[in-house]
């Protein structure tokens, strides 16, 4: 017999045809292993799009951060300076803020200021101060205290306790990688992830999870940015004066305030982003309708995108970080729970696609 004749057989027989959902999950299944094998090379391939990484050009020489923390101490992944320093050690003040600090206190690992404890509920100690005992960075370092997060880490304010529990649980078994070998923070949140106490995960998710995401970022259409650069960490940040260059294929991401934002770590202190001409409509028809090489976003995410109970809410949230988790899943290297689905949302998405898309959420009222 011959194969089309096989084939045409097991499809149209009546038993068999209940195993056709089966076989093509499999076959995405093997598609995402394949995808995610060529993902970890310590390289930068052409489609992958630096600006959603905090890079202006590829790294010189890559460096794979993925084997720098396989041990029990998430510190062992962080990459070393990345933080302002100031030998005065004078007191600093933010805004709206009757409190002072060193920029050694700001910057702590371990117990990093809080310029607005009337912002947010009690910090749980986790969320705090971290466990130096084991090296591991409080939470509100990075995500700062009202989860807020900067454009190199995630927004985690609003999050549900069951997504923010299930994306721990993703990184700690790697079903959550990031596609960059060189992004240090993504390889200390999986060693943290699997750091935490189940108790200690609970107390970080359920805090979060009680703080409304605020507007956070402003898109701006633009031909020009203004002229940037990169820090070390993974933060875009404006240089002095006026000048600008061309945007390009790009959606940069810098501080309203350079100083609040990195110096300070002012938490109500936001983003602009600049986005290409024509990428908010674009990005509409793409997450409202899905365009002609997708599925609309509001199915899972909501109509107005501020999630559901099987999507979470990405409306008003860093585009950088959106363009991130879009590419990381075109790779195969996102595999929790609706993977598959959104594998079938991202995989036909260009560049400008994922530029369109990103722009367009980030600019939703969160």
């Amino acid at each position: 017999m011959g194969r089309k004749k096989l084939v045409r057989r097991f499809i149209m027989t009546k038993r068999n045809r209940k195993l056709i959902p089966v076989l093509i999950g499999l076959l995405i299944g093997a598609l995402t292993q394949v995808h995610a094998q060529e993902s970890v090379a310590p390289s930068h391939q052409a489609d992958f799009p630096l600006w959603a990484y905090g890079y202006i050009t590829p790294p010189e020489p890559p460096e794979d951060w993925s084997q720098s923390c396989l041990g029990s101490r998430p510190r062992d992944c962080d990459r070393p300076g990345g933080m302002p320093k100031d030998p005065t050690n004078k007191l600093l003040q933010v805004e709206g803020s009757e409190l002072e600090f060193t920029l050694a206190v700001i910057t702590s690992t371990f117990s990093p200021a809080d310029w607005f404890p009337g912002d947010h509920p009690p910090m749980p100690e986790i969320v705090a101060h971290g466990n130096e005992e084991i090296g591991l960075r409080a939470c509100a370092i990075c995500h700062l205290p009202n989860g807020q997060g900067l454009m190199q880490n995630a927004p985690v304010a609003g999050l549900s306790v069951e997504y923010f529990l299930q994306q721990l649980d993703d990184l700690a078994t790697g079903k959550r990688v990031t596609s960059d070998p060189h992004k240090a923070n993504g390889f200390e949140m999986a060693a943290m992830a699997r750091a935490l106490t189940p108790e200690q995960a609970r107390q970080a998710a359920e805090y979060y999870s009680s703080i409304p995401f605020k507007p956070w970022v402003e898109v701006v259409e633009s031909d020009t940015v203004p002229k940037f650069s990169a820090s070390r960490n993974g933060l875009f940040t404006k240089n002095e004066g006026d000048e600008t260059e061309p945007l390009g294929q790009r959606l940069i991401e810098l501080p309203k305030s350079t100083y609040d934002t990195n110096y300070l770590r002012n938490p109500r202190s936001g983003m602009i982003a600049y986005a290409p001409v024509g990428s908010l409509a674009r990005g509409e028809e793409l997450v409202t309708t899905g365009g002609d090489v997708s599925v609309e976003c509001l199915t899972c995410h909501g109509q107005d995108l501020r999630g559901t109970v099987i999507g979470p809410p990405i409306a008003g949230r860093q585009p950088s970080y959106i363009g991130r988790q879009l590419h990381d899943m075109q790779k195969g290297n996102r595999n929790g729970a609706m993977a598959a689905t959104m594998q079938l949302a991202v995989n036909r998405l260009t560049m400008d696609d994922i530029i369109a898309i990103s722009a367009y959420v980030a600019s939703r009222q969160p």
